[in-house]
């Protein structure tokens, strides 16, 4: 505890990036030897400016590791170091791994292969319906899933994996202490109840933009590969794809409609040779070294619900696309308080969905 204690302390005094730390990491034995290094040692360190050498001998000066125990016992965050066991193996493969993270919750089982799902923060109906099914999917066939706890796809994400009763990882690019966005501070309790919260920040960061690409490349370097479900074409979910490629992964892209701005990244990665998901089965193909317990699937509900001839012919015309009642009732030929009258009736068996401005949804794909 004591190594993991002085890496986390000269992480937070000094500021340095993940790469000079590391850098530092290799070139000393442990971290007591970096914290009692005299001014000549740490100049004949390679690489090491000198404006690094003055930094560390000022602001080591300030660190009080008892200081930095008390406040991760208050907090309840535990360390994990660069080398120890516990610390993700696929993590430990890529180019810069974080020397020190900071976690809150259970870490994932050796074992355990993991899939980072990823995508656009303002995502489509249709997009956090494939993220949450083919998470929870996932996560029945034995996979845990990985994503950094945003709006959109990444909640979408962490919600599917633990409906299938699944293992979920959040990374942060912010504190694990720091709730980001404050709306998802639900969906972070829900995640550490079974899962994990995790960050190379230290304690108490507030999130800044260009902490999210950094952030990147741990959820895709602790996953045999990623999955983007919608993006846009400047997404910061295709930065995560990049990493994953640079780190030797397989990227997945789910297609969208071609009139969505939201499919343009999706469907680059595509044409750059990502592999097309439509089924759960299109990612579990690429791993067949992987011995995955047999997948619990779940009845459709449409099938499992009694439905009537009319409500059945207006289930038809529904799906993950939005559709606005009035053009229901044409499509059905129906008038628009029949056509309401059935989606009522539709909504109470938990088969649509209601969204705002008079748009249903179905709540789960077609058969075929």
């Amino acid at each position: 505890m004591e190594e993991r204690l002085c890496w986390a302390a000269l992480q937070a005094a000094l500021d340095l990036s993940a790469r000079n730390l590391l850098h530092l990491y290799r070139c000393f034995p442990s971290g007591e030897a970096l914290l009692n290094a005299g001014e000549e040692e740490l100049k004949q360190v390679p690489n090491l400016s000198r404006h690094l050498v003055e930094k560390i001998i000022e602001r080591r000066r300030h660190i009080n590791l008892e200081k930095t125990a008390e406040e991760l016992l208050k907090k309840e965050i535990k360390l994990i170091l660069l080398g120890d066991l516990e610390y993700p193996s696929y993590l430990a493969e890529i180019p810069d791994p974080p020397v020190v993270l900071y976690y809150q919750g259970k870490l994932p089982p050796r074992a355990l292969p993991l899939l980072a799902i990823v995508g656009a923060r303002r995502a489509t109906p249709y997009g956090l319906a494939v993220a949450k099914k083919l998470a929870q999917e996932l996560a029945e066939a034995g996979w845990g899933i990985v994503s950094g706890m945003a709006r959109g796809i990444d909640a979408a994400a962490h919600s599917g994996a633990l409906a299938g009763n699944g293992y979920t990882l959040a990374i942060l690019g912010c504190g694990v202490d720091v709730c980001y966005p404050r709306e998802n501070q639900k969906l972070k309790e829900q995640i550490l109840a079974t899962g994990c919260i995790l960050s190379e920040f230290p304690p108490g960061t507030a999130p800044q933009p260009h902490y999210f690409p950094v952030r990147n490349r741990l959820v895709s370097g602790c996953s045999l590969g990623t999955l983007v479900v919608e993006a846009g074409d400047k997404s910061g979910a295709l930065i995560t794809a990049g990493f994953a490629l640079e780190q030797g992964r397989d990227v997945f892209a789910v297609p969208g409609p071609v009139t969505s701005t939201r499919s343009k990244g999706t469907h680059s990665l595509i044409k750059q040779g990502a592999k097309l998901v439509e089924t759960v089965e299109d990612i579990l193909v690429e791993f067949p070294y992987l011995n995955f317990p047999k997948q619990q699937t779940k009845e459709a509900p449409r099938k499992a619900a009694e439905l009537t001839p009319e409500e059945a012919g207006l289930l038809k015309f529904l799906s993950l696309e939005p559709v606005h009642i009035d053009q229901l009732a044409r499509l059905t030929r129906l008038s628009v308080s029949v056509v309401s009258g059935l989606l009522t009736l539709l909504e109470i068996k938990g088969l649509v969905k209601q969204m705002p401005g008079h748009f249903f949804v179905s709540t789960s794909f077609p058969d075929d």
